[in-house]
Parts: structure tokens; C-alpha cells; sequence
């Protein structure tokens, strides 16, 4: 998450410290050699490297009046080299409160010739512009001008020795390669204004290695007064290699009572040239400091995670597996632990299909959260075959990471599969989420599901359910589009989505993307090759080949809590809105069902394939094939092809000669296939098909065609299972939460009522005798 720099003035001590080859810097604190700086931004307008882009950027914002944060990269796919960087205003997203979503970026793309060229801009900023604002990334200056700019290699011992420079020293000039950090108390303002911040980071400040940048890290919290922590790190696409680490305050996080969620850290990012880079840096602590107080912890936190800093790269081990989960993160504040072990031991009391799991660290402290009550792990059982791993809360809209398993059943109503809190968004905590859902619903994977497209989850998918359909959730591909696509002209937009959601197969969507691409010279567009390549997983005409469930082809749909857990969502009050919100949802499904056995719809054919729908599907399912059924009647079907017992036919839509598809069928096994896969994705028979069937004179639909999981009984659909390698102990488990399931029905039908009881109790009496419990 990106985080505001903030400059922060030195206290009163005068240090030296000695970086190489530093820029001039004038009196405004820009760079003498800053070239294109008085220009307006502007597409095409090119430099040498992307750093100098950087700067270029933040002395316009400096003269516009605003501040500049880094943005996004992206890397090539071929060497995972950098391949073009935003640079965005300081206000831009929602992480913190002074931040208001501000839209104004650059991006510089790399050419081919090593040049850097701006290719997307955006101006408008939706907050006022101040004045000349300080940049956000501040430069140190040197009084003599290095040659030429190369990168600064400090290097700091654990205890660096800093030597104090008495009033003396204020008249003296710097030598040569050697800045003048000032600290001491009664300096007047103008001298602290023109000394330069040597020994505090900055972004853009470079390491020779990930070792020296911890190092460096560690002197400065101990002039400042605070401990180090070494904090997450993010590993390349390519070759697993890490990209980038944080170094963070040891008061980070909520783990420990000693800690009280500090934000500061700084992040750093490996280079094409092996160097490291201060890329996101946070010095706003909210506790006291200690200035000159020892990392006495930072040495026993380096051997447990590394073993020592100095013969290898961070915790880049072999063994990685067992150190990594030493130095993860954990976002789940520790009040929270109690609160929901007491949660779960009174469901286990009332309910004993409830299930829990709580991942544990190399050190026992508790991190990720899984639960499932008897009801969403028999849900599973029956709607299980497509599921949404819900992590809405990544989006700012829930005050924990709350994340959730959504399955869609007989009424494509939301079902709650599972709820969990995830400790952090790696690889680990992922896998260990799928795997422990797994086991609690008795292994049974699905074929699809629906998850973000980041790479820890993507790892986890794979490794967890493999062969499922992984589709990226439309949320976040949407939110990539905005940001990629702003700038774009309104005629590419409309193509773009034309492209997406017109064409019918992936030949069709493969050719109009290559047209689009063309005609707007966008070949060389990374994020527009980077999500092509990734088409199988969001793109419609790839995923109609996969069961989905019903979920919609666009991925949009109501969130299953709606706004009652959001960000403003308290402790207290997360557990009873959480209780409140699934039986409102269980309730709604209540009356779905009540309404499919006792309400009847109007047939508007007299075709006996709609009263055997009518009789099998619930009104939702019913309503939906109905549909398709009355729209076959606006279609022509011609036979195009015959061989044996294997028909192809063209049908399309009468006054449409654009609205076309083939469906072939073969007569020695009633099977069917339409080239727009409806069946295949959604588990109906569309127009098409019940088109070539009518021609066909086949006036029912075989049994293949109508799935078990869209009639009234899908509730039973398990026992469908039984001769398909279910073990006798997860059948029981089934029967028993089916049988708990029916029973609450009785019960909450036979109180409505002293006459409903007596019916409902008789029932039961009469079924016990049939069961030989009474005799």
C-alpha cells in the first residue's frame, strides 16, 4: 500500500555522513541540470532515464503546487526488466485520510533506443493547488558538483559513529563528496533550511545491496529513536527472485501488546542493474520516540529470520518455505482473537457441524481465521461446483480482511461457504486458506472459481484446486481499465468494450483484438499485452467453455453483505452484523423455496418440454429457460451438414442475418452443442438448441440436460455422490447436516402455529414409526 513521505525537519545535532557523487542543487532545491523542468508535460516528451522523468515531474509539481508519490511499474514479460513507471500525485487513491482519489499521473514508457517517453498523462487534479510546495521526494544537495550522477553506496555499521561538529563547523565549507547534516539546538532557520538531509531516507535514495539498505535503516531509527523490524518482501513473476522488502517500525501491527499499528517503513526495490532503490517510504510514527536509543532487538530479529544479513540476501534462503512465515506480516489486530474463539465455541455448543481453523506461525502466534457453520459446509456439498472467494475488503470497504467463500444455489441466491480473516496477502496464507476449506468441505473441489488476479492468489488457486477455472473478479479488472484506459479516446473505449462482450468465440475475440490493436498502434502497449495473454481468465468468450454457476458474464453481483460491514464496522459490532446479515440471507432462501413448491407459473407454450421444466426447476431456474424457449421461437434453424447420425444446423435470428450459431447433434445419444455454450457455462439449454430439438420433434429434454442442482431437490442432490468415492465418514456428515437442515423446517414451520405444530409433530411421529424408533 502506498504510503505519504513526510519530511521531516532535523532535530539539533550536526553529523556527517558520506555519499558519493551527488546532483547540484540550487536554492529552490532542484536540480541545476534539470533540462525540460520548465515545460509543460506533454505526450512524447522523452528522457534518458526514468528517474530523470521523476525529477522532471516533481519540479513541475513543485511550481504547479503539489506533491508527487511514485506509482505503478510494470515489467517486461520476456526479461523482467522495468518497462514503464507512473509517477502520480501525492493525493492520489484513499489509504489515508488526506488522501481525495486524485486522478493526475504521468507514465513514461521504455523504447526500444533506451529512451524513456511519456505515453499517458492525466493534468486534472479534484483537490486546490497550493503554491511552491517542497517535493514529496527530496534531493540532497552537495556544495561541489559530482561528475556525474552514480548511485549512493553508504555504507553504515550496526553503531554507526557520528561525529558532532561544534559552532565552528557552520562557517566551514563541506569537502569534496561529504554533506553537513545539521541537528544541533538554536540553529537559526535559514541554516537548516540550506543543510541537507544526508543521513534521513529519501525515495530515490539507492543501495548496493538489500543488506547495506537494512544497515542503513537500522542507523537511522536509532538517531531518530525507534526499532527496526524487517517486514514483507514480494517476489518477481519471472523467477521468483525478491523485488522488493520492507524495513518497518517495531511498533508495526497489532500482534503483540507492545505494538500499536505504526505506520512507518520503508520500502525498497531491486534494479535492472542489481542495485536497490528507495521506491515508498512512511516517517510518521504515532508514539513517543527515543532518540539515540539502540536497535538492541534488531540483531535477534536478524538471526531469526535470516541466520545474519551479511552472507545472504535478506531471507533469500533455500530453505525459504520455513523462514518466510517468521518474517510474515499479520493485518489482524489481536483483540480479535478472543473475541472470535469465544464466537465459535458458543456455535460449537449449538451446532455440531461447526468448524473453525486458525493458522499458526513458526512461534505459535495465531494468523489467518477459517469458519463454517453445518449449514454453509452442507451448501457446499450442493453449490459448491462454482464458488467467488470474496476479498471486497481489499477495496477499502471493510475494517478487517474479512474475505469469504460465495456459491450461488438453486435461486442464484449468494450463499455464505465459509468466512475467514486473512492474517496476510501472501502465498501462504492463501494456500493455507483453500486447503483448510477444502477440508471442511470434504474435499470437493471446485470446477471454477472466481478470485483477484494477484500473483499470491493465482500460486494458491493452482496449487490448491488444480484444473478449477481460475476468472479474475471484474472489480479489480474494471479498476486496472479505468487507470489504463483513462486516457484513451472514446471512440478506442467503445471498441475496446465491443471487442469484449460482442465477440462470440475466442477466433472472433482473438481477430477484433489484433484490428484494435492495429488500428491504434498499441502493440507496444505493456498492460494491453500483459492482460491478453491472461485472456483465459477474464475475457467472456474464454470462460463460456467452463461451468460458472449463473454468475454473470460480466462478474458483477450484489455483495453478499450489502454496506452492513464496511470500514466504519466496529469490533463490537462485526460478529452480531455478521449473524444479522447471514440469516436475512438464509431467510430470503427460506421463501425461495417455500415459493417453488407452492406457487405455480403460467405456461406460455403448449410444448411438453415446458411443463417438465415447470414441474422440475425452481420459478428462478424456470423463469430463465422460459425465456429461452419463447425466443426459439424467433429463430430459423437449417440443417447445414449430415453424416450417420452427426447433424449440424445454422440457426439464426429471423430479421437478423448477423445473429448466428451452429449447433451440431447427434441422434444415437440425444447430445447437443451450441457454439455459444449457454449449457456450458450456465447448466441451461439455450434458444438454439431447443430450437434444433423442436425441429427434431423431441418434445422432452433428456435427463442430462436438466442439472439436479437448479430443480426443487437440489438439497438431496448429494446423495447423487455416494457411488462416486465419497468416504462412509464424510456421507454421514452429509446426511447428517441434510436431515438437521429438513429438521429446522419443521421447526420453524410447526411454531408458527399451535395447529402447524400438532401437524408437523405428527408427521415426525408417524415417520418415526416407519424408522423403528417407536414402537
Amino acid at each position: 500500500m502506498d504510503m505519504e513521505s513526510a519530511d521531516t525537519e532535523p532535530n539539533n545535532m550536526v553529523v556527517k555522513a558520506y555519499p558519493l557523487g551527488m546532483r547540484i542543487m540550487n536554492n529552490n532545491g532542484i536540480g541545476e541540470d534539470e533540462g525540460d523542468s520548465g515545460v509543460e508535460p506533454y505526450i512524447g516528451l522523452e528522457f534518458d532515464t526514468a528517474e530523470e522523468a521523476r525529477d522532471y515531474y516533481n519540479s513541475y509539481a513543485t511550481r504547479t503546487g503539489f506533491k508527487v508519490r511514485t506509482g505503478q511499474l510494470y515489467r517486461s514479460r520476456t526479461d523482467g526488466t522495468v518497462s514503464s513507471r507512473r509517477f502520480v500525485c501525492s493525493k492520489e487513491g484513499f489509504q489515508l485520510n488526506s488522501r481525495t482519489g486524485c486522478p493526475a499521473f504521468i507514465r513514461v514508457q521504455r523504447r526500444d533506443t533506451g529512451k524513456w517517453v511519456l505515453d499517458q498523462i492525466q493534468k486534472e487534479h479534484n483537490h486546490e493547488l497550493g503554491g511552491h510546495v517542497e517535493e514529496t521526494t527530496p534531493r540532497p544537495s552537495v556544495q561541489q558538483r559530482a561528475p556525474t550522477p552514480t548511485k549512493l553506496g553508504i555504507s553504515v555499521p550496526h553503531r554507526p559513529k557520528m561525529k558532532v561538529v561544534d559552532e565552528a563547523d557552520k562557517g566551514r565549507s563541506c569537502p569534496s563528496g561529504v554533506i553537513s547534516f545539521k541537528r544541533f539546538k538554536g540553529a537559526e532557520e535559514s541554516d537548516v533550511q540550506t543543510q541537507p538531509k544526508a543521513t534521513e531516507p529519501y525515495a530515490g535514495l539507492e543501495f548496493s545491496s538489500a543488506n547495506e539498505a537494512c544497515q542503513f535503516y537500522q542507523a537511522y531509527a536509532e538517531v531518530v529513536g525507534f526499532r527496526v523490524r524487517i517486514g514483507q518482501l514480494f517476489r518477481s513473476k519471472v523467477d521468483g527472485s525478491i523485488t522488493s522488502r520492507r524495513f518497518v517500525c517495531s511498533k508495526e501491527g497489532f500482534q503483540h501488546p507492545s505494538r500499536m499499528g505504526c505506520g512507518a517503513y520503508m520500502r525498497i526495490k531491486r534494479q535492472d542493474s542489481g542495485g536497490w532503490i528507495v521506491d515508498r517510504l512512511n516517517k510518521d510514527h504515532n508514539h513517543e520516540l527515543e532518540p539515540g536509543k539502540k536497535n538492541a532487538g534488531m540483531k535477534k530479529i536478524t538471526e531469526d529470520v535470516t541466520g545474519g544479513l551479511d552472507s545472504v540476501d535478506l531471507i533469500e534462503l533455500n530453505d525459504f518455505s520455513n523462514h518466510i512465515s517468521k518474517a510474515r506480516e499479520n493485518t489482524i489486530g489481536k483483540e480479535w482473537y478472543p473475541l472470535l474463539f469465544d464466537y465459535f465455541q458458543s456455535k460449537q455448543a449449538e451446532d455440531m457441524g461447526f468448524f473453525y481453523a486458525v493458522e499458526l506461525d513458526s512461534n505459535g502466534s495465531c494468523m489467518s481465521i477459517f469458519w463454517a457453520d453445518s449449514r454453509s459446509r452442507f451448501a457446499c456439498s450442493q453449490f459448491g461446483d462454482a464458488v467467488v472467494f470474496d476479498t471486497s475488503y481489499r477495496k477499502g470497504e471493510y475494517s478487517v480482511p474479512f474475505a469469504m467463500f460465495i456459491g450461488f444455489n438453486h435461486h442464484r441466491q449468494p450463499v455464505l461457504l465459509g468466512g475467514a480473516l486473512v492474517a496476510d496477502e501472501s502465498k501462504e496464507a492463501f494456500s493455507w486458506l483453500f486447503q483448510t476449506w477444502l477440508r471442511a468441505m470434504s474435499g470437493r473441489r471446485p470446477r471454477s472459481i472466481v478470485a483477484d488476479q494477484d500473483l499470491p492468489i493465482q500460486q494458491a488457486v493452482a496449487q490448491v484446486f488444480p484444473g478449477a477455472h481460475h476468472r479474475f473478479s471484474a472489480w479489480q479488472i474494471r479498476s486496472k481499465e479505468r487507470e489504463n484506459l483513462r486516457s484513451f479516446p472514446n471512440e478506442f473505449k467503445y471498441e475496446y468494450e465491443k471487442c469484449l462482450y460482442q465477440s462470440q468465440t475466442t477466433v472472433e475475440f482473438d481477430t477484433m483484438w489484433s484490428a484494435l490493436v492495429n488500428k491504434y498502434g498499441l502493440r507496444d502497449n505493456m498492460w494491453l499485452r500483459e492482460i491478453y495473454e491472461k485472456r483465459e481468465n477474464w475475457v467472456p468468450a474464454y470462460l463460456r467453455a467452463s461451468f460458472f454457476g449463473g454468475i454473470p458474464v460480466n462478474g458483477t453481483f450484489e455483495p453478499f453483505y450489502g454496506t452492513s460491514l464496511n470500514s466504519l464496522t466496529s469490533l463490537r459490532e462485526f460478529i452480531s452484523r455478521y449473524e444479522q446479515g447471514l440469516e436475512q440471507r438464509r431467510e430470503e432462501e427460506r421463501k425461495e423455496d417455500f415459493n417453488s413448491y407452492n406457487l405455480q407459473p403460467f405456461l406460455q407454450t403448449k410444448e411438453p418440454v415446458e411443463e417438465q421444466c415447470r414441474r422440475l426447476y425452481t420459478l428462478t431456474i424456470f423463469r430463465i429457460f422460459q425465456s429461452e424457449l419463447a425466443q426459439s421461437y424467433n429463430y430459423l434453424g437449417l440443417k447445414t451438414y449430415e453424416e450417420g447420425a452427426i447433424s449440424r444446423f445454422l440457426v439464426r435470428k429471423c430479421g437478423n442475418e448477423n445473429e448466428k450459431h451452429a449447433v451440431t447433434f447427434s441422434a444415437s445419444n440425444l447430445n447437443a452443442s451450441c457454439s455459444c455454450q449457454m449449457f456450458e457455462y450456465e447448466g441451461l439449454l439455450c434458444r438454439h438448441i431447443l430450437k434444433v430439438f423442436n425441429l427434431l420433434d423431441i418434445r422432452e429434454l433428456p435427463s442430462r440436460y436438466i442439472l439436479h442442482r437448479w430443480t426443487k431437490n437440489a438439497e438431496f442432490g448429494f446423495v447423487r455422490d455416494v457411488e462416486s468415492g465419497v468416504t462412509s465418514q464424510d456421507l454421514k456428515a452429509l446426511m447428517i447436516w441434510s436431515l438437521r437442515e429438513a429438521a429446522s423446517k419443521y421447526i420453524e414451520f410447526g411454531t408458527s402455529s399451535l395447529e402447524k405444530y400438532k401437524l408437523a409433530y405428527e408427521i415426525m411421529r408417524e415417520g418415526g414409526k416407519k424408522l423403528c424408533w417407536q414402537r
